[in-house]
């Protein structure tokens, strides 16, 4: 069976004990202070202790993870991260498991840039760094962060944190519909119903189900052989749409940050080369039969609606 009709456009982390001080500059002031103590009334020596604390204090808040480069990355506080935010800072983010994934992802969700795994999430993502899980039926599947603070939650309460996409063929390929048509467009597409709820869905370990967020996409919903204005559907697991990859095509979104790092266009599309041609969830809008795909060198092509063609999803925490 056909598979393709046109094509287009042709460091390990490392804790920091002290801000500024050696462990031997430590170790004599906390000599001099005992000294000072013994010769001192009752007064001073209180006020001195109360400084020591303040001492203390300010190295301890040093002393927990860092990232790529040393530190606590984006200017965020370790006293304020969970237990397994801190475990994910001081690991290599490609050992992250599932739990410190969306640990981080919330982190970034609630903090932002000052996150104190911002900036190792973003490393991550810009240096494309695996991840890999287990499905139900024993394939493996990859995947990468491709978008930090990106998608919008359906519930409106904010973005979430991170956006992940599948790399491998692992959902092997599937069509988009029974028949050679694309009216509804994603939204009434049959791949999106086993993604989200169906065979597919199933597929997923059920610790990635429970940790999926649903979001809310925009997508040109139209079909039919005709360009529509973007419409909304929620959706625990998607697929990418040609804007949100190449970012000057159609209008469905807007780019993610991991293909704008690779300055991934319509002309200049080695960024987005991947393994397999495989399907975005957009329309061709000019032809009612089609839905638009991503080749395997990059380059936007199109396909029938009932043709096979692998599956990368996308999710989000």
């Amino acid at each position: 069976m056909q598979r393709q009709l046109t094509f287009e456009g042709g460091v390990s982390p490392r804790g920091t004990l002290l801000r500024g001080q050696s462990i031997i500059e430590y170790v004599l002031i906390i000599a001099i202070i005992g000294l000072v103590i013994v010769f001192a009334g009752p007064g001073v020596a209180g006020a001195i202790r109360n400084q020591f604390n303040l001492v203390g204090n300010t190295v301890n808040n040093g002393t927990v993870g860092g990232t790529e480069g040393g530190g606590a990355s984006g200017g965020g506080s370790t006293g304020t991260a969970s237990a397994t935010v801190q475990a994910a800072v001081a690991k290599d983010a490609k050992d992250w498991t599932l739990d410190e994934q969306e640990a981080v992802a919330k982190d970034i969700a609630k903090n932002g840039i000052s996150s104190i795994a911002y900036a190792k999430a973003k490393a991550a993502m810009d240096a494309g760094t695996r991840f890999s899980m287990k499905l139900t039926n024993g394939e493996t599947l990859e995947y990468r962060i491709i978008g930090i603070d990106h998608d919008d939650l359906a519930d409106g309460s904010g973005k979430a944190g991170l956006t992940f996409e599948a790399t491998n063929t692992a959902l092997s390929a599937q069509r988009m519909n029974a028949t050679n048509a694309n009216a509804g467009g994603w939204d009434r597409s049959e791949l999106r119903g086993r993604l989200n709820t169906d065979d597919l869905w199933s597929l997923l370990p059920s610790e990635l189900q429970s940790k999926v967020k649903s979001v809310t996409k925009m997508t040109d919903n139209q079909g039919g052989g005709k360009a529509g204005t973007p419409s909304a559907t929620t959706d625990k697991v998607f697929l990418l749409s040609t804007t949100e990859v190449y970012g000057d095509l159609d209008h469905d979104g807007t780019q993610y940050e991991y293909y704008k790092s690779k300055g991934v266009t319509t002309s200049n599309y080695s960024g987005a080369s991947s393994s397999s041609f495989h399907w975005t969830r957009s329309v061709s809008p000019d032809y009612s039969g089609g839905f638009r795909g991503v080749s395997s060198v990059g380059c936007w092509g199109h396909n029938a609606a009932a043709f096979t063609n692998d599956v990368f999803p996308a999710w989000c925490f």
